[in-house]
């Protein structure tokens, strides 16, 4: 072995880097869960001791946990003062639970990918899957929290307009079916937008359409329900547009759920799939947020498809040629691009 000194250097101090990283999310969810960030939030300079004092904890684990903050760039330093200030920008990401950049909610999921590594490690000895619910607790509220404020800031004003006519129809009153809809939020986010239609949540995890049905019940949505189902046998009178969201790249048979959408639309009806933006080349998708899919990938969509029938394992980054693929197998007639963001693509398709 004959090794580059420079180029090992520059890979330990990467990994340097990411040590870092991975120990802050710990952090992250501290901060979060005690209200550190959202004290910090338009406060201006603030010393431990008066962080702690706002958010009643302990100044001296305060301290610490400032200062990690500090090193990484979360928060900053005056040192002739011995103060720390949460930037505006910082504030946005991480205290303020309506905006679109919201991000806590990834380190719950980065926390229980983490504390479910001991299946994933027999998973890749045996070949065997590690089901969407043998997950850890914290997998299922920190995606719904992840993906929230994303689907918040687009899915109303820009998603739904995309689709041919269908922002019409909603208008006017139409039937929806949002199809592994986890905790509720897209379908929620629908059905306050568009009091006349009439939605309809499936999803195989019960606790996760538990959550959902109590986050309707909090909203007062007379329009909203949800139901134990899979993407294969959800059921109703025929729907107007059937929704699934960043979802069908996780099921074991994508093209048999295609085929069951096809047979529960009506004529004219539209099926708008969300799925992970992702190009078609791997050596396209290698860069920060194909990083992020693809360990997502790895950790928990893939697992989660190969636990159930056929474990097609399409993965976070399958990209617009194989999705197009699953549509057409279940006889689509028309399939589109709708629109994209630079973390989702939207696409259409119609029997």
């Amino acid at each position: 072995m004959q090794l580059n000194e420079d180029r090992l250097n520059q890979f330990m101090g990467k990994v340097l880097g990411e040590m870092g990283a991975a120990m802050n999310a710990a952090l992250v969810i501290v901060g979060e869960q005690l209200g550190l960030y959202k004290a910090m939030a338009s406060a201006g300079p603030m010393t431990p001791a008066q962080l702690a004092e706002k958010t009643h904890t302990d100044a001296r684990y305060v301290r610490e946990w400032l200062c990690a903050q500090a090193a990484g760039g979360f928060v900053e330093y005056d040192a002739s003062a011995g103060t720390f200030t949460l930037p505006d920008e910082q504030a946005f990401a991480l205290a303020m639970e309506d905006s679109p950049a919201y991000i806590p909610g990834a380190f719950q999921i980065i926390s229980s990918v983490v504390k479910d590594t001991p299946k994933l490690v027999e998973a890749f000895r045996t070949g065997d899957g590690v089901g969407w619910d043998e997950h850890d607790a914290s997998l299922f509220e920190g995606t719904e929290r992840f993906f929230r404020p994303n689907y918040a800031a687009h899915l109303v004003g820009e998603w739904l307009p995309a689709l041919d006519g269908m922002e019409a129809r909603l208008r006017a009153g139409a039937r929806v079916a949002d199809v592994g809809c986890g905790h509720g939020a897209s379908t929620v986010l629908m059905a306050e937008a568009f009091p006349r239609s009439t939605f309809v949540g499936f999803d195989y995890h019960g606790p996760s359409i538990g959550t959902a049905r109590r986050a309707a019940t909090r909203r007062k949505l007379a329009n909203a329900s949800f139901q134990v189902a899979t993407a294969k046998d959800f059921h109703g009178e025929p729907y107007d547009l059937i929704a699934c969201f960043d979802c069908l790249h996780d099921m074991g048979d994508p093209a048999g759920a295609a085929a069951h959408v096809k047979e529960m639309l009506k004529p004219g009806g539209s099926w708008m799939i969300v799925e992970p933006f992702a190009n078609d080349q791997v050596e396209k998708n290698l860069n920060p947020v194909g990083r992020v899919f693809y360990c997502a990938s790895t950790m928990i969509c893939t697992p989660a498809s190969r636990a159930q029938e056929v474990g097609a394992c399409m993965g976070a980054q399958a990209g617009e040629a194989r999705t197009r693929a699953v549509v057409a197998e279940a006889g689509f007639r028309t399939f589109r691009r709708a629109t994209e963001t630079p973390f989702n693509v939207v696409y259409e398709a119609r029997p």
